[in-house]
C-alpha cells in the first residue's frame, strides 16, 4: 500500500483545531514514505473552525477543505469519500482520539485481501465515563445478539476501506433516505449499517485493536450528556433498524 485517502469530518471542532490536531497528522505524514491526501469535511460549523482549517490548507500542501451543506457526520464523512483520489480511504475523528500512526496498524491487511479494516479500541473503553462505559457494553451485547456477531467494535470512528467499495456502499446507507433535517452534530449509527452491508455482499472485514483516549476538546457540539443519550438511543434503534431491513430484504444485491 502506497497511496492513501484520509478524510476528516468537521463541525465545531475549533477547540480541537487550536489544540494542533490538525500538526499532529501532519508531523505524522510527511515522515511516510507512501503518497497520501487529507480532506477536511466542514459540516457548515458555527464556530470558527472553518477558517482554522483554510488557514492551516493554504500552509500545509497535501490537506484540502470542503465546505459542505450542513448533514451531519455521516454526510461529511460521504463528501470526502467521493473526493478521494486514492485506492484506500481512511476516515479518522478530529480530536485524534486515536492517532493517524494507528493507521500503520490497518494499511498492512489490504495486502493481505482484506476489503475493510477496522480500528477496535475492544470491549473496556479506557478514559471513558462509566455511564460510557456501560453504554457501551449495553450497545454491545444488542447488536452482537442480532447483528455482526464476530465484531467488538463498530462505533470506533477509525475505518479504513477500499475506495470503490466506499463508494459503492455509502450511499445506499438509510442515512441518505431519510429526507428530515438534519440539525446539530448528527452522527447516528451509520458504522452498523455500513459493516452490515459489507458484510452482507461478501467483502472481508479485519478489526484491528488501536490506542484510543479521549482526546475530545470541543464545547460547541452541545450539551455533551444530553448529545450521548440522544445517540445511545438513535444506536439501539439503528440496530433494530437494520436487522428489520434484511428481514425484508433490502439489502439483498440486485442482480
Amino acid at each position: 500500500m502506497n497511496k492513501l485517502s484520509i478524510v476528516i469530518p468537521c463541525y465545531n471542532e475549533e477547540n480541537n483545531l487550536k489544540g494542533g490536531v490538525l500538526n499532529q497528522v501532519n508531523d505524522f505524514l510527511v515522515k511516510q514514505k507512501f503518497s497520501w491526501e487529507v480532506i477536511v469535511c466542514n459540516d457548515e460549523s458555527t464556530d470558527n473552525s472553518l477558517k482554522l482549517v483554510k488557514d492551516f490548507v493554504s500552509e500545509h500542501p497535501g490537506f484540502q477543505v470542503l465546505d459542505l451543506p450542513h448533514g451531519g457526520k455521516p454526510s461529511a464523512v460521504w463528501g470526502g469519500i467521493q473526493k478521494a483520489k486514492y485506492p484506500i480511504v481512511l476516515f479518522t475523528d478530529m480530536d485524534q482520539s486515536t492517532p493517524l500512526k494507528e493507521s500503520l496498524k490497518l494499511l498492512p491487511f489490504f495486502e493481505k485481501g482484506y476489503d475493510v479494516v477496522i480500528g477496535s479500541r475492544g470491549a473496556v473503553r479506557q478514559g471513558a465515563t462509566l455511564v460510557r462505559k456501560i453504554m457501551a457494553k449495553t450497545f454491545l451485547t444488542v447488536r452482537r445478539i442480532f447483528i455482526l456477531p464476530k465484531i467488538i467494535d463498530t462505533q470506533c470512528g477509525f475505518k479504513a476501506f477500499k475506495t470503490d467499495l466506499a463508494k459503492k456502499i455509502f450511499p445506499n446507507l438509510q442515512f441518505f433516505k431519510d429526507k428530515s433535517d438534519k440539525k446539530g452534530w448528527r452522527v447516528s449509527a451509520f458504522d452498523v449499517e455500513l459493516l452490515f452491508m459489507a458484510q452482507k455482499w461478501g467483502y472481508k472485514i479485519k478489526e484491528v485493536p488501536v490506542s484510543w483516549q479521549d482526546e475530545d476538546l470541543s464545547t460547541t457540539k452541545g450539551d455533551d450528556s444530553l448529545r450521548f443519550k440522544k445517540e445511545s438511543k438513535q444506536m439501539i434503534q439503528e440496530i433494530y433498524r437494520v436487522k428489520r431491513n434484511d428481514l425484508k430484504g433490502l439489502y439483498d444485491q440486485k442482480k
